[in-house]
């Protein structure tokens, strides 16, 4: 896995789009205590259950894979 040249702007744009995503389809409402760990996590199961992004084989799924693959979804959003 090569690391992004920007990886944490899109990490964060990530997040700012996912949480976008996820409150106006109704399926979350994040509170501000949340960390990003957990909005990460939330973010990518919604968007592999939604068919958005490829899932990763469970055995992979780990924060770092989870941050890379966000951002890489973000880096092809428009916004």
């Amino acid at each position: 896995m090569k690391k992004l040249k920007n990886e944490k702007e899109l990490v964060k744009k990530a997040i700012a789009l996912g949480v976008a995503y996820g409150e106006k389809r109704g399926a979350v409402e994040f509170e501000p205590t949340d960390s990003a760990h957990e909005k990460l996590e939330y973010i990518y199961r919604l968007l592999v259950h939604d068919k958005l992004i490829q899932p990763l084989p469970e055995e992979q799924v780990s924060q770092v894979t989870i941050r890379h693959r966000l951002a890489i979804w973000a880096s092809k959003q428009k916004g």
